[in-house]
């Protein structure tokens, strides 16, 4: 940007949208553009959140829209919309429904942002991951998912609530992919560099892996 710092386009307005736009703006990471379909969704919560910036001491700018072509010169693109999973649903029950939303996203972002680097979040997240790429023609290495990091974190959690410790000492790994397929790993998952499985019991490690997924 004109500016000097970093252009970030956010698709999608909804929990997980604004919350990552909220969270870019506070750790200064460039001027965030918030787009979402529903006309003045995008711009009424960014102007609830550039209403933060004295108090919470970030100068970026977040702006709303509906339209792609304010995302033009975007240097990375985090795509959250699509629909939620609702109780009982696996990731891949919304295979369908988001395929046709990735679908329209990644023309739009095809179009207005073609040098950008694409983060995805929409699940079911490997095959959206793929489905953008393809969609979007983009070199592999600018379209990834964001998957592991999501799943270690999760494990994470449970794991410092289960032994009791802060979060920061915990090291987890989960691998796989974002979904039912996902395989945590408790021998390698450690609590202040001991394995959990030295500290939980297996029932203990079998219910946060259960939770994990």
């Amino acid at each position: 940007m004109a500016n000097g710092r970093k252009k970030i386009a956010v698709i999608g307005a909804g929990n997980v949208g604004a919350t990552c736009a909220f969270v870019m703006a506070q750790k200064k990471l460039g001027d965030i553009v918030m787009l979402d379909i529903y006309e003045g969704f995008a711009k009424g919560k960014a102007l609830d959140m550039s209403q933060n910036a004295q108090i919470l001491n970030f100068d970026g700018n977040i702006t709303g829209t509906s339209d792609y072509a304010d995302i033009a010169g975007a240097d990375v693109v985090v795509v959250t919309s699509g629909f939620p999973r609702q109780p009982g649903m696996s990731r891949e029950d919304l295979i369908g429904k988001n395929a046709d939303i990735i679908s329209q996203v990644g023309e739009g972002i095809r179009e207005h942002a073609p040098d950008s680097i694409i983060v995805m979040v929409t699940n079911p997240l490997d095959l959206m991951t793929y489905h953008m790429w393809k969609v979007t023609g983009f070199p592999k290495e600018r379209v990834v998912g964001q998957a592991g990091i999501l799943d270690s974190a999760r494990m994470t959690h449970f794991v410092a609530k289960a032994v009791g410790c802060n979060e920061e000492d915990v090291s987890a790994m989960v691998l796989g992919g974002h979904g039912d397929t996902m395989v945590p790993l408790p021998r390698y998952t450690t609590c202040g560099g001991i394995p959990i499985t030295q500290l939980l019991d297996a029932d203990t490690i079998e219910e946060i892996s259960a939770r994990t997924a």
